[in-house]
């Protein structure tokens, strides 16, 4: 079923940091590679890209130019040439190169060609050879417009006709019209699920539904960028949402609801490829609203995701070398077999049979990866398959299935939460978006605990319509509910960004019970868990407060005392200090003290109030994280616990939701999907 030309087909994921893969691409290129397409996939600036594949060319034309050297693993080298141009530095590695070499030695073209590349890079004159048939750049949460938006720019001059410019994905088909006006592409709204939707003329692509083909998982071994996600089917049950909340995207990512989608087959297919995954991970926006759960429930069943189920990872070198013969994708299973033999001469084997492992390496030039090729790879398999199947991890794992866009409480009866505990569910996730669904939300935790589902998890969406006291006291909630049920319930707060409009564009929006400072407030006890807020009571309370007047108090609090608390509690005792001066304000003094605290912007103090009192009381906000000098030996002790958490969960990190700072205060990453129940 190929196409009558082969065509080179590039798909592009600007350089945001997500934690799942781009699914939409992964079909795309299943959907190439069934019409005999060639398929590469790239993570990042698409400037970088370019000149990668300018260094690649430099070197495979220099392979051709002379063989006697082995030019990738002079990558480095060659990568610097071109990028500085710097004379000097490229006599010198001439110089080494002819060192030893006979008079034949090709240094002259060598020089030739290196000049060239060098030249290519400086005019941008090398694009104009690279040109790709057709380029796809997907696109994930609106928030990410500036660099989506310049991936989209960049990647005009990737391709060698504009109209096969194809842009896709949750933030073009939420400001379709902007992303137009921005980039004069128009996008593709909502999914590709007709036939023929991208190459109506083509004979052989009539038949194909991409929004039903099976993932291309090979992909993600083209780059280096990793996703948190692990060893995981990823489907859909179902498609779009009964409900329309107003917070939500699916209405219009995926208007139509469809009660069951059939995912045995594409399982099938993707164990056979890439052999069996561990755990499924089911990316359905409302699971439970379909009549036809209970077949779901089964086909999961079916597909071996049983209450105790357990998983043996298969021989993964075996599939990749495999892959790699039949020349599915050289590249990616070239890196994914570079990683492969390299954690297992790490961390497999030992004593002597290291060194015999290690011989193999050396012999076929496997110690770098730059010295990978497709035929010593094959080769040297051949020596390596007994060790690596006699020494590869078979310890039995569990397997887990989890709803990672949350489940709906007002679905939940007791037959639905039965099924539900009869598959290795963890954790279980229910949307908690507002305290209006409180009665919903603890029925339906008291089921979970009553069919013995003790780990779950949820959303909480909050500086949408809510008040800041919402929040608290659906936080609070879980806390009780863990208590009382004896059941761990991990809250993860999700901020509110806008689907629309220019505010859809950045993470500043302020809901309108919320200000600038309650927000950096949230984020400033969220930095601490990476956004996480534990069942545990103890951490709770000193955390968000005792009661709300304790919570109010904690978000007016300055950003420094609320991260170092024991700091500047105890040991410098600056926040009693602060406090007394805070309740001793006068009512108008309060009043007017708040609306610059909620501003968030200490930087002249004396510009904002006459009031003596009340600059005394600002002083205490300008006191930054690099004043610190002394070390809160809580602060750290817990943000290390929260961290080993995170690194040993893989489903807690796939949780995290909220833009806490990984490094410091401008570092803010990961957050939720777009939607949710």
């Amino acid at each position: 079923m190929s196409s009558p030309t082969k065509r080179n087909i590039l798909l592009i994921e600007p350089g945001y940091k997500n934690k799942y893969p781009p699914i939409g691409l992964m079909k795309i290129a299943t959907y190439h590679r069934m019409l005999g397409d060639d398929v590469t996939f790239y993570k990042g600036d698409v400037d970088k890209f370019m000149f990668d594949q300018i260094v690649s060319d430099c070197i495979e034309k220099l392979g051709q130019v002379c063989t006697q050297i082995l030019w990738k693993k002079k990558e480095n080298e060659i990568q610097t040439l071109i990028k500085t141009g710097h004379k000097t530095k490229l006599k010198a590695f001439l110089e080494d190169l002819k060192e030893g070499k006979d008079e034949n030695f090709p240094l002259a073209l060598i020089e030739v060609w290196l000049k060239q590349y060098t030249a290519y890079h400086k005019k941008g004159t090398f694009i104009d050879e690279l040109k790709w048939d057709r380029v796809y750049v997907t696109t994930l949460f609106t928030f990410y417009w500036d660099v989506t938006v310049q991936a989209i720019k960049d990647a005009k001059c990737l391709v060698k006709d504009l109209s096969e410019l194809k842009v896709g994905g949750v933030l073009a088909s939420l400001l379709p019209k902007e992303v137009e006006e921005e980039t004069r592409i128009k996008p593709i709204e909502g999914l590709l699920d007709k036939p023929g939707m991208l190459d109506p003329n083509l004979k052989a692509a009539k038949s194909l539904i991409i929004d039903n083909l099976p993932l291309d998982y090979s992909i993600l071994d083209e780059i280096s960028y990793k996703y948190p996600t692990g060893s995981a089917y990823f489907t859909f049950m179902t498609k779009g949402c009964t409900r329309t909340c107003a917070f939500c995207s699916v209405p219009i990512l995926e208007p139509t609801y469809k009660e069951k989608i059939s995912t045995k087959g594409k399982f099938e297919t993707i164990k056979e490829l890439y052999g069996e995954q561990q755990h499924l991970l089911l990316m359905d926006n409302n699971v439970l609203a379909s009549p036809k759960f209970p077949e779901i429930i089964q086909e999961i069943k079916d597909m071996g995701f049983v209450k105790g189920a357990m998983y043996v990872e298969p021989n993964q070198l075996d599939i990749a070398v495999r892959n790699l013969k039949e020349g599915k994708n050289d590249k990616a299973y070239l890196n994914r077999i570079y990683e492969l033999l390299e954690n297992f001469i790490d961390k497999r084997v030992q004593g002597k049979t290291a060194q015999k492992v290690y011989d193999i390496y050396q012999a076929y030039n496997l110690t770098e990866r730059q010295s990978y090729e497709k035929e010593n790879v094959i080769k040297a398999y051949e020596k390596l398959k007994p060790f690596y199947e006699k020494l590869r991890d078979k310890t039995p794992k569990q397997r887990f299935v989890d709803f990672n866009q949350g489940t709906d409480a007002r679905y939940v009866t007791d037959e639905i939460m039965k099924l539900i505990s009869e598959i290795p569910i963890h954790p279980l996730r229910i949307a908690f978006d507002y305290w209006g669904m409180k009665n919903q939300y603890e029925h339906a935790v008291q089921l979970a605990a009553k069919h013995g589902i003790d780990r779950l998890s949820n959303y909480l969406l909050f500086n949408f319509k809510d008040r800041p006291e919402h929040l608290y006291h659906r936080m609070e909630l879980n806390v009780n509910l863990s208590e009382d049920l004896d059941i761990h319930i991990y809250s993860f707060p999700m901020k509110y960004i806008p689907l629309f409009g220019e505010e859809a564009k950045h993470r500043q929006f302020i809901g309108k019970f919320w200000n600038k400072k309650f927000i950096r407030a949230i984020q400033s006890i969220s930095n601490v868990t990476r956004g996480i807020v534990p069942p545990g009571r103890s951490f709770f309370e000193k955390a968000y407060g005792k009661n709300e007047k304790e919570f109010f108090e904690i978000l007016y609090m300055p950003e420094t005392y609320i991260i170092y608390r024991k700091l500047f509690e105890v040991e410098l005792g600056l926040t009693p200090q602060w406090k007394n001066l805070f309740y001793s304000l006068s009512e108008p003094e309060a009043i007017e003290a708040k609306k610059i605290i909620e501003s968030n912007d200490f930087s002249d103090i004396k510009s904002k109030t006459s009031n003596r009192k009340i600059r005394k009381l600002l002083e205490h906000y300008t006191i930054s994280r690099d004043d610190v000098k002394s070390s809160d030996k809580d602060y750290l002790e817990l943000k290390q616990k929260y961290d080993h958490l995170i690194n040993t969960d893989q489903f807690i990190d796939l949780t995290l939701t909220y833009d806490y700072e990984e490094r410091g205060p401008d570092s803010v990453t990961r957050m939720a999907p777009q939607n949710t129940v």
